[in-house]
């Protein structure tokens, strides 16, 4: 049984939420997202309350029910708080920097890196070594990030590439005499 989906989805103030049968529209001051709902789960609406259930007793219906109720909360949160990742770039010489809608990377490679910035994604650089992602919606951060990330994963040895900011590098011992 599951026990996030037992929680209901609690609207705040400035978020306008549109319930049809299977669609939800979420529009609040960070933007507006919308997602479809499996036909395993019922959703229901009490005023500033979105319950999500199970239709039947069935396994995929269980399995559902926490993971629809989870991304309606997770499209709530994003168009009134959004979300952000930061990635700390580490190694000599690596640097990255915003120029207009494109991500400037430089990694050690013979050639820079330019990552274009989708729609509705904010990439900002406080620092040469410093990127934050930011957006409402919560996938398309975290895939931006892991596709930033990917260019040059961090390495054990000396630490050196692209990794998240509160991410922990395992060190390996180099090579002995």
């Amino acid at each position: 049984m599951s026990r996030i989906g037992k929680h209901p989805v609690t609207i705040p103030s400035g978020v306008d939420v549109q319930l049809s049968e299977a669609d939800v529209t979420v529009k609040g001051s960070k933007g507006v997202l919308s997602m479809t709902f499996v036909e395993d789960v019922i959703v229901e609406r009490e005023d500033d309350k979105i319950w999500v259930k199970p239709r039947n007793e069935g396994k995929r219906a269980r399995q559902m029910w926490g993971m629809q109720r989870t991304l309606l909360n997770n499209l709530v949160e994003g168009v009134s708080n959004g979300f952000t990742k930061k990635l700390e770039v580490v190694g000599v010489g690596y640097r990255a920097a915003v120029q207009g809608k494109t991500l400037n990377l430089n990694l050690g490679f013979s050639h820079d890196i330019n990552y274009p910035i989708p729609e509705g994604i904010e990439v900002k650089c406080p620092s040469p070594t410093a990127i934050e992602i930011t957006g409402a919606d919560k996938q398309m951060v975290g895939q931006i990030a892991a596709e930033i990330r990917s260019y040059r994963k961090p390495e054990p040895y000396k630490g050196k590439g692209v990794k998240y900011a509160d991410e922990f590098i395992f060190r390996k011992e180099g090579k002995k005499k």
